[in-house]
């Protein structure tokens, strides 16, 4: 029998060379953190429709649905609510899921510090929000566990946001490619967004949609008021990010920073005309939801702008031992490149 010679191909086993098993692990390591940052924001969606539609009560106890049954039990007076409820807490298994898959994945293929704290903060927040959840319907649904329900979540979408857009950066000092003004720009227009947060769920919490349509909790302040004030603190936060869009193109810095903070300004313009609109038209639920979705790509949108303000490349030092790095430098991106 004749046996015909073929030559080695470059790429017919490029998996199993140490190139291709690298490409895979950050293949997978970038599909693991977005799935999970999509879920991180998918919560904060599906936990605004359980209050919107009044299911906060749908489930009447926790861990369990109902007395003895953990999944719904079909009830006259609950209606679709429980239902609602429950599939909102079904979404916290699939957030155990894959936060345990982010942080492996992180510990395996990225395992810098920094992320491996993010990743350990998700990975705990998600079986403290599933307490603070059962917590809140024991309390019948107090508008201060529920704000603050929220804001872990919208922390936890900033965790996962870093996680992802910071996963293929090396283990180096990072520098900035902006004036450390701007930098400190960044640090108070995000500072001003976490106010716009908080004030968010004091609104949500004087307002109509309380959780439960049986059983209203509200804050008790004026709604006009607050809103107003939200309004107010928005239009600051607005103030200050289209400043920093403005300040990166007057000034020598990169494109890939100029448009994350673009990418900012236009979920702000939406947001701005959602959120205006739902107030004027007597806050109707799609619209709501609709802005507790753009509420949740801010934060992420906002995460990654603050990250393009400085580089970790392999022209930059080693922290620790200040060597140089084994590879080639990547290339200064801008007059400011100094050492944060």
């Amino acid at each position: 029998m004749t046996t015909t010679y073929r030559p080695p191909s470059d790429t017919g086993d490029a998996a199993s060379t140490p190139a291709g098993r690298l490409g895979a692990s950050r293949l997978w390591l970038g599909r693991i953190l977005l799935a999970n940052l999509v879920a991180e924001v998918g919560i904060i969606v599906t936990g605004g429709l359980v209050r919107l539609t009044g299911s906060g009560l749908g489930c009447t106890t926790a861990p369990e649905c109902t007395p003895g049954h953990f999944t719904p039990v079909h009830h006259a007076a609950k209606g679709y609510h429980s239902y609602i409820e429950f599939g909102n807490r079904t979404l916290t298994g699939v957030l155990v899921v894959l936060a345990v898959l982010a942080a492996f994945a992180v510990w395996v293929w990225a395992p810098r510090r920094a992320l491996k704290m993010a990743a350990l903060f998700v990975l705990v927040g998600v079986p403290v929000q599933a307490v603070i959840g059962a917590i809140s319907v024991l309390v019948d649904l107090d508008p201060v566990v529920i704000s603050l329900h929220f804001l872990i979540s919208a922390a936890m979408v900033a965790a996962s946001a870093y996680l992802y857009f910071a996963r293929d950066e090396p283990d180096v000092r990072p520098r900035l490619v902006v004036p450390g003004i701007l930098r400190g720009a960044g640090v108070a227009t995000s500072a001003v967004a976490a106010v716009v947060l908080v004030l968010g769920t004091v609104v949500t919490g004087s307002g109509p949609h309380s959780g439960d349509e049986t059983a209203p909790s509200r804050l008790g302040f004026d709604l006009r008021t607050v809103s107003w004030l939200h309004a107010d603190v928005v239009m600051l936060f607005a103030g200050l990010a289209i400043a920093m869009w403005l300040a990166l193109r007057v000034t020598d810095t990169p494109d890939r920073t100029r448009r994350a903070w673009t990418g900012v300004i236009h979920v702000i313009i939406v947001q701005a005309v959602v959120g205006y609109t739902q107030y004027f038209t007597g806050l109707p639920i799609g619209l709501v939801a609709l802005h507790m979705l753009l509420a949740g790509l801010l934060i992420v949108a906002l995460t990654r702008a603050m990250l393009t303000l400085r580089v970790r490349d392999l022209g930059a030092l080693d922290e620790g031992t200040g060597a140089p790095s084994m590879e080639a430098p990547a290339g200064r991106e801008a007059p400011f490149d100094r050492p944060i």
